[in-house]
């Protein structure tokens, strides 16, 4: 700060006191003078506060990255009508919140269906130019319809975000072969989620039924981690799958058993299914024994003979051949042999019958398929917590055959089931860090605050207070230098002369005018102890 009396202007050139000279008699006004220490005081609590203020602003975090100007606009608005506090960056532009909130605005954005990266189909519809060309329509339709799909798919609680991209040839009359439509289908799952096989055949049906002649086939969906998801999966794969459903089932079929009765933390159960994973074909025929039937039957009879019965048939002169008696009766005794074989006395009449019959027999076909997965074996172990009384042996028996229903225990498939009441170990509490915990931060938040406006008023505001009281109290000195150079020369000056200084009156006045006259011109106070050293010297 200047002094009272100011130091004269030599030459045309101006120095740095005379620039600044308005200001110094800005603060010579003598309420100014007087208000400089209360001036201080002020400023050196706004410096505090100021610092407070800075430490205890929680950190800022940004919502979303790269968001478009539409989807800030959304979110900045969903924000502020759910009353979170946020900030807009000036130099990127991103929407952030404080690291308390970020979570909950997330949430809440969420919940909202926000961000919208990407535009609706009606948007992409209704920005279509009139008299697009055909190609450019065609492209906007087909960018609309995979926005749509990509938002259908995002509604399945697994998904995240989705992206579609549909490829099919334009009808040409000079192709015989069209091309095949196709699909790909990128995903991105929620963190530690996976799609099932059921989504998966879904999501493919879903595209699939947006074209036509896209088959479901023809659609590839791939997961953020590069992943193939719509491969179909291997043999290996589906046993392994359905030997996870078959221990699953059990599982679950345990824990409706045993929870009610000892406690969800009670019991811990574990379930082995061995499977039988060849697949076997066997075809037998049989034929029982007396089973046949008479299918048809076809015959011609020829009788021959005349009034004393048939004629002898067969080899002449064969008995053997002889055919038998008619069976009527007749008065007339019978003819000898030797006469029939000589030849019968009159000319019979003759016949024959002919018979053609067909039998079925019975026959047995029987095919024995055994599919792949068949259930060999089931082997279950569950631990029962020990309490402080033990189990005895009829509790653990009545417990075994609960199991054994629960599960459909078969012995003669060489099921097992163990069961055993021990002691569990409790599992040691995890605590989190000091430093983790929620409220480490909003201390340490305050403590900053505090330490920053501390510093800032002991290292800026005490000596900033401190240098405008000895401002002050110059310029009263100056005003008292002042009123003694009134009375010593009668009326005001603006330069101190050594003759000023020798006609002082006492020894307070002029040790007031030499301080003045060294702050005035130090050089020539320089001077002039330098001379009266050199007179003392030749003295």
């Amino acid at each position: 700060m200047a002094d009272l009396i100011p130091m004269p202007v030599t030459g045309s050139r101006l120095t740095m006191t005379d620039r600044f000279r308005p200001v110094r008699s800005f603060f010579d006004q003598p309420a100014v003078r007087g208000a400089l220490p209360a001036i201080g005081g002020i400023g050196a609590l706004a410096i505090a506060a100021a610092a407070w203020f800075t430490f205890q602003t929680p950190a800022q975090r940004p919502v979303f990255d790269s968001l478009p100007e539409s989807d800030k606009a959304a979110v900045a608005s969903a924000l502020d009508t759910s009353g979170i506090a946020y900030h807009v960056d000036s130099s990127t532009g991103a929407v952030t919140v404080a690291d308390s909130d970020y979570h909950r605005a997330r949430m809440l954005l969420a919940g909202q269906g926000l961000p919208k990266a990407a535009p609706s189909a009606a948007s992409q519809l209704s920005a279509m130019p009139m008299g697009a060309s055909r190609a450019v329509e065609g492209e906007t339709l087909k960018s609309a319809r995979e926005a749509d799909l990509s938002r259908t798919i995002e509604a399945i609680d697994v998904v995240k975000s989705a992206r579609v991209h549909l490829a099919s040839a334009d009808p040409s009359p000079f192709l015989r072969d069209e091309p095949k439509a196709t699909a790909s289908v990128m995903l991105t799952l929620q963190p530690n989620r996976d799609l099932t096989s059921a989504q998966v055949r879904a999501i493919q049906h879903l595209v699939a039924s947006s074209l036509p002649d896209l088959n479901a086939e023809d659609v590839s969906i791939v997961d953020q981690g590069g992943k193939l998801v719509s491969a179909a999966d291997g043999m290996d794969d589906r046993n392994m799958a359905l030997q996870n459903e078959i221990e699953a089932r059990a599982r679950r079929s345990l824990a409706a058993l045993l929870s009610p009765l000892v406690g969800v933390d009670g019991y811990t159960a574990e379930v082995h299914a061995d499977l039988d994973l060849s697949e076997s074909q066997s075809t037998r025929e049989s034929y029982p024994k007396d089973d046949r039937a008479l299918r048809s039957e076809v015959g011609v009879r020829t009788v021959a003979g005349g009034a004393n019965g048939p004629a002898a048939g067969g080899i002449p002169g064969a008995l053997s051949n002889t055919p038998p008696l008619a069976a009527t009766a007749s008065t007339t005794p019978p003819v000898p042999v030797a006469a029939t074989a000589a030849g019968p006395a009159t000319t019979p009449a003759s016949s024959e019958e002919n018979y053609n019959r067909s039998f079925d027999v019975g026959r047995e076909i029987s095919v024995t398929h055994q599919p792949v997965g068949r259930l060999k074996r089931l082997s279950v172990a569950v631990a029962i917590k020990a309490g402080a009384k033990p189990r005895t042996a009829a509790e653990i028996a009545q417990l075994d055959s609960l199991v054994k229903g629960a599960i459909g225990f078969d012995a003669t498939r060489g099921d097992t089931v163990a069961i055993a009441a021990r002691p569990f170990i409790e599992a040691a509490e995890v605590k989190p860090a000091f430093y983790e915990a929620p409220w480490f931060m909003p201390v340490v938040r305050q403590v900053l605050a505090i330490l920053g406006a501390l510093l800032a008023f002991f290292l800026i505001g005490r000596p900033l207070k401190k240098m405008m009281k000895n401002r002050a109290a110059r310029t009263v000195e100056n005003d008292k230098i002042a009123g003694e150079l009134l009375k010593v020369t009668g009326a005001p000056q603006r330069e101190i002369t050594l003759e000023m200084i020798e006609a002082a009156p006492s020894y307070e006045t002029k040790a007031n005018l030499v301080r003045a006259f060294v702050r005035q011109d130090s050089v020539k106070a320089a001077s002039v102890v330098r001379e009266l050293l050199k007179d003392g010297a030749r003295a």
